[in-house]
């Protein structure tokens, strides 16, 4: 099956349109951040902005009425999201990993693609629903299956999370192909809202990130076949799910590493001002902090080089060095960033570790600690060092 690309440079105005849309939703998230993480709620306000500046749907194919936003655009909109609120900046990531999965391997058939439409014309949410039961962040590997009877497809699965699954307006899920498919044998299905029952399993008490309402779920699905993509799922994941997804969630990261960095900065001007130019004691801090922000973005930036000089070209997507680069974005990243909001924390000291004041970085860090578990970066780098084990190591630095 043809890969559908979401590469190549963005219109000019079209690129400046996206980042004026992004900065004006960011200024509503950032009004609500507080409230969203206080009390663990959806950022209602922030997803209306969304929908209202349109962006929802930016990705979709000019020609299924969407903008044709390229993954660098996205990435860059992550950031600004990132900075203001990190619940929505996350749940903008996932949405448009799922957005992408469909127009790159789901085009073709009259329903997907009245579907794609539909999410640049009504700008529907879609969740994601990739773990399920014991497995936990495995999302190769799936026990409940497709079951098909006559002229319809039926699901249930209970999975251990479904970000903002009670507010969606669809989920994209896994599951295997049929009831005799091994485990790994897979597809990606999509759902509309009145497809679906939820049962709620499990609630979301955690330490950040508490805005994405992450809970446990029990879903109960029946749609038509055409709701089941043709395409392996092993497929979708390398060339689609894993490159966007870390893409987009590394660019969240990095924005919420930003917003620490520039309390950072702010406190360590203000206390030179009251220095008389003298650096306070966390200066040092403030410096490592910024270092880590860099080589956060420096490697966002590559990423997004390699997946666009890739493009649609399947072989080159299932590159051992491609994916080893792509696996590996997602866990230096999610370092680089706890790295540097932790050494803004030290360099603001007691007003970083306060809760309140201008210079607290405390929701920073408890939103960026997920991202190192958020599928557990022990599970990706073992599965990394099992791929990688009868390749050979270089043997100069151009090799």
């Amino acid at each position: 099956m043809t890969i559908q690309p979401m590469t190549g440079p963005d219109d000019t105005a079209l690129a400046t349109d996206l980042t004026a849309r992004a900065a004006a939703v960011a200024a509503v998230a950032a009004l609500h951040a507080e409230a969203v993480d206080r009390d663990g709620r959806f950022p209602e306000e922030a997803v209306s902005a969304l929908k209202s500046q349109r962006l929802l749907g930016a990705a979709v194919p000019i020609e299924l009425g969407g903008e044709g936003a390229t993954i660098r655009a996205l990435a860059d909109i992550c950031y600004t999201l990132g900075r203001a609120c990190a619940s929505t900046a996350m749940i903008f990531a996932m949405h448009q990993t799922k957005v992408a999965c469909l127009t790159r391997h789901g085009r073709g058939d009259v329903w997907r693609d009245g579907l794609i439409r539909r999410i640049a014309d009504e700008q529907l949410l879609l969740a994601s629903s990739t773990t399920e039961g014991q497995g936990g962040g495995n999302v190769r590997s799936s026990a409940a299956a497709i079951e098909t009877d006559g002229a319809s497809v039926s699901l249930e699965r209970a999975a251990t999370v479904i970000s903002y699954g009670a507010q969606a307006d669809g989920v994209v899920t896994v599951a295997r192909r049929n009831a005799e498919a091994a485990a790994s044998d897979q597809v990606l299905c999509v759902f509309l809202k009145e497809d679906y029952v939820l049962e709620r399993l499990s609630g979301w008490e955690t330490l950040g990130m508490r805005g994405t309402c992450s809970s446990g779920f029990r879903l109960v699905a029946k749609g038509r076949p055409e709701q089941v993509l043709s395409a392996r799922y092993g497929d979708v994941h390398n060339q689609t799910m894993t490159p966007v997804s870390h893409i987009l969630w590394s660019s969240a990261w990095a924005g919420i590493a930003a917003s620490a960095v520039d309390r950072a900065q702010a406190f360590t001007r203000t206390a030179m001002r009251g220095a008389g130019g003298v650096a306070p004691p966390g200066a040092l801090h403030y410096a490592r902090a910024v270092s880590s922000l860099k080589q956060a973005r420096a490697l966002i930036v590559q990423g997004l080089d390699r997946f666009e000089a890739a493009g649609d070209d399947a072989t080159a997507l299932a590159a051992l060095d491609f994916q080893t680069a792509i696996t590996m974005l997602k866990v230096e990243v999610s370092e680089l960033a706890v790295a540097a909001v932790s050494s803004a924390l030290r360099a603001n000291g007691l007003a970083g570790y306060r809760q309140d004041g201008a210079f607290s970085v405390g929701r920073a860090l408890r939103d960026i600690l997920s991202a190192p578990i958020m599928i557990h970066n022990d599970r990706i780098v073992a599965n990394l060092a099992t791929a990688t084990l009868m390749s050979p190591v270089a043997a100069s630095l151009g090799a």
